[in-house]
């Protein structure tokens, strides 16, 4: 039997009428004839839209269906067999272009994680995960749940760079791939002092870990969020001519600042931890956002920012002298964006070292992805 597709070009002649009910029924009527005689196996190989038309439960082809859940059934080794799985089907189930695809995984999948910190302890963090890999022309997909259960083999680990690596290389050979990266991101806490009270507190920093395998090359990447104070120098020196001419109180114009960090962390025998990464930044531009401040500390913090006043291109070639200077660190990039107190919009910049982090175009999104959460 003959079933016309809605791809034959019979179906789509502009000069053929359209069935009336009775061709219809009639249509119907010869489908049942066939399936009274067609074997069962015939029939399970019917798009599942045909064979609701020829439900008859006497043949087994389309059984009345339990409602119940089962809470008793057990899927042994026999039924998972049985078990359909187009991800991973054959090259002819594919749809849209025969094209490799370079990441495809999961992201933002959450566990606590414990990791090392530099004094010798340990701290758990909530932390969202992205696991990729890259994907041949002529395969259908992935199984996404085995990224998940490889890192989970490594859960109860501290990670490190280390471990991520054993993760990657078990989820690589589960999907039989050349390439793969896993990113894991955390908010890192680290108790700071006050500039002069001596009280300390909490200062949380947007940290991720992220290890890339290309052509059997890993690259270990660190990404730091390091929120600062920007002081315009051009308006401290306009706001000290109107004091000086003029004995016109002036105030210069100071912004919260972002600076995102990419650094590629050498497989060097010093570990480049947190910690260094984070008193690199607070070296290159001390203007560091406050969390504990009384008012010898607000006005130390003033002191400070007048002392050490720049523009967006001073901050990332500031960062850039301390990352090059840093032998545990290869190729970096800085993205800096100093999210303007006088202007309507932001200034930003970008420097890089290396080709690691060359790119000729921007995510459209990527200075947005900037703006501190308070």
């Amino acid at each position: 039997m003959t079933v016309t597709s809605k791809s034959d070009p019979a179906a789509k002649d502009p000069g053929r009428p359209d069935p009336g009910r009775s061709e219809a029924e009639a249509a119907l009527g010869v489908l049942r004839a066939w399936a009274h005689h067609a074997l069962a196996e015939e029939v399970a190989d019917l798009d599942p839209a045909i064979s609701r038309l020829i439900a008859d439960p006497t043949r087994g082809n389309y059984p009345a269906l339990a409602r119940a859940y089962p809470e008793e059934f057990e899927a042994d080794t026999d039924y998972l067999a049985t078990l359909p799985d187009l991800q991973n089907g054959p090259e002819s189930l594919i749809r849209g272009a025969r094209a490799p695809i370079q990441h495809v995984g999961i992201s933002n999948f959450r566990l606590p994680v414990r990791f090392r910190t530099k004094g010798g302890g340990e701290i758990t963090l909530e932390t969202s995960v992205t696991g990729t890999v890259s994907l041949d022309a002529n395969r259908k997909g992935i199984n996404m749940s085995r990224i998940m259960r490889s890192f989970y083999a490594h859960a109860e680990e501290a990670f490190s760079f280390d471990v991520i690596q054993q993760a990657l290389n078990i989820y690589k050979t589960d999907h039989d791939t050349f390439d793969a990266r896993i990113q894991m991101r955390f908010s890192y806490p680290e108790r700071v002092k006050s500039l002069r009270s001596g009280l300390t507190g909490f200062q949380y920093y947007d940290l991720a870990l992220e290890l890339v395998e290309q052509a059997g090359v890993p690259k270990r990447i660190m990404h730091l969020d390091y929120v600062y104070s920007s002081t315009c120098p051009c308006s401290l020196e306009l706001s000290e001519h109107a004091r000086a001419s003029r004995g016109q109180l002036a105030t210069p114009h100071s912004q919260r600042s972002v600076a995102r960090i990419s650094v590629e962390a050498l497989d060097a025998g010093d570990r480049l931890w947190f910690e260094d990464l984070i008193g690199l930044a607070r070296r290159a531009v001390p203007t560091e956002t406050q969390v504990m401040v009384k008012r010898e500390d607000e006005q130390a913090f003033a002191e400070l920012n007048a002392a050490n006043p720049i523009f967006v291109e001073d901050a990332v070639r500031l960062f850039a002298a301390e990352l090059k200077d840093e032998p545990r660190i290869g190729d970096f990039r800085v993205v800096a964006s100093h999210q303007e107190s006088l202007h309507s919009h932001d200034a930003v910049s970008i420097l890089t070292e290396g080709p690691t982090f060359a790119a000729e175009s921007l995510d459209p999104q990527l200075f947005g992805t900037l703006h501190h959460r308070g």
